[in-house]
């Protein structure tokens, strides 16, 4: 069996602790492709617009180098495509010019540069050139290696999250200390003010002494004063305190969306894991929509897979539909949720179908709940199925997000039935049991 790089990957990338760990796994996985592509990765400061360090893998190591370079630098055109993060942007005839400008090394004969945004939360963070040899004849590599650099960007969102977590951490530790010791610090000057003044005891709220003390005007006004900057400083620690509880909200939200995506990436090393080692066909389309399923965390969902009959598809998997649907059935393209989705190949996404223009969707037997996702599966342009997820669990709306999540999902399915012949093989034994 020939190697499958994408499991070694989703088992690295699942190991890696850092983003040095993760490009190392990347480089490989690419290099098991194809010993002529290389990978680099530029860090992005937002705030500039300034691409600020180059990672590269020469070796088992990652290489930094520092460097200073505008991301509008490009090609025009290119700059804004690169931001968006869509997919690959060729840099065409100025290869070799930009491979002067961002310090990469040429290879021998020429060579052609992609370019690509990572983006995490909907800002840009990295940027990643995949580097090929020339070729004469031949395709390209980048649709090869986009399955890989997908698993990559989920293990770049889970390493920035962890590096974000830990440094909220440590700066709210800081300023918790910093408050605390200044509180400290000003409360002993105002004790010891204030029994200076003779108006308490050695310690702070021990009574003063029984018998009144006549306090000159100067006196009085300075523990006027003093009292004054007591209550400014408490007022300045309940501020802290607050910004301290929105602190660990804010940190408390991170932590769900890094436990979502490691929960993504584990999802994803378990179904290529099944694809590796499983010669069921069904076994394997219960995997892929277990995968996109708990996921997405769907209670009734279901996946078709292109018929033999093009016009058609048939229900190759399903999870909570109803009784009287079975593996099988059929459904024309252009018909229904699935089939006008599988005509366009594009996604559906119905936040609410209570709404008057959409409320005729209901009718639909794979769909119970007003919120819901149909969404094709596409390799290379060609209709491959569609998945169909409802029913959800804790939130109960999808929303566009969301939809952007079951792309990837959706991509790594395609894959699999694509290179596993899953629709042809299965068909075979589920066709006929409608």
């Amino acid at each position: 069996m020939p190697p499958r790089p994408l499991d070694a990957l989703a088992f690295a990338l699942a190991a890696a602790s850092d983003l040095d760990g993760a490009l190392v796994a990347l480089a490989g996985s690419v290099a098991e492709l194809d010993r002529g592509v290389s990978v680099v990765l530029f860090r992005y400061d937002a705030a500039s617009g300034v691409l600020t360090e180059r990672l590269t893998v020469p070796g088992p190591r990652v290489s930094r180098a520092p460097i200073e370079i505008a991301l509008q630098h490009l090609p025009r055109g290119t700059a804004f495509q690169v931001a968006a993060g869509a997919g690959f942007v060729d840099i065409g005839v100025e290869a070799p010019h930009f491979f002067r400008v961002l310090g990469l090394r040429e290879p021998t004969g020429g060579g052609a540069l992609a370019m690509k945004g990572l983006r995490i939360d909907g800002q840009l963070v990295a940027v990643l050139a995949l580097i090929e040899e020339r070729r004469v004849v031949g395709t390209r590599d980048v649709e090869r290696v986009a399955p890989a650099v997908a698993l990559f960007e989920l293990a770049l969102a889970r390493t920035i999250e962890r590096g974000a977590r830990l440094e909220a951490v440590r700066a709210l530790e800081s300023t918790l200390a910093k408050v605390h010791a200044d509180h400290a610090a000003r409360v002993s000057t105002l004790e010891a003010a204030l029994e200076a003044a003779g108006v308490m005891g050695p310690a702070l709220g021990a009574p003063a002494t029984a018998t009144p003390v006549r306090l000159p005007d100067q006196s009085a006004e300075e523990l006027r004063r003093l009292q004054q900057r007591l209550r400014a400083l408490e007022q300045q620690v309940g501020a802290a305190t607050a910004q301290l509880e929105q602190a660990h909200v804010e940190l408390h939200r991170r932590s769900e969306v890094l436990r979502q995506r490691s929960r993504t990436l584990y999802l994803l090393e378990r179904v290529l894991t099944l694809a590796a080692t499983t010669s069921e066909p069904r076994v394997l389309a219960d995997g892929l929509l277990a995968l996109v399923g708990d996921d997405m965390q769907s209670q009734r969902c279901s996946l078709f897979l292109r018929a033999a009959d093009p016009d058609f598809l048939y229900l190759a998997a399903a999870r909570g539909l109803a009784p009287h649907i079975r593996l099988g059935q059929r459904i024309k393209v252009g018909e229904g949720v699935a089939g006008r989705v599988a005509a366009s190949k594009e996604p559906l996404l119905v936040v609410d179908a209570l709404d008057g223009d959409t409320e005729a969707l209901l009718r639909d037997d794979y769909l119970t709940t007003g919120s819901f996702i149909s969404f094709p599966l596409v390799l290379r342009d060609e209709l491959l199925g569609v998945v169909n997820l409802t029913n959800r669990v804790q939130r109960g709306l999808f929303v566009e997000e969301d939809v952007e999540r079951v792309r990837l999902l959706g991509l790594v399915c395609a894959l699999v039935a694509a290179e596993a012949d899953l629709a042809s093989r299965l068909s075979r034994v589920t066709e006929g049991v409608a």
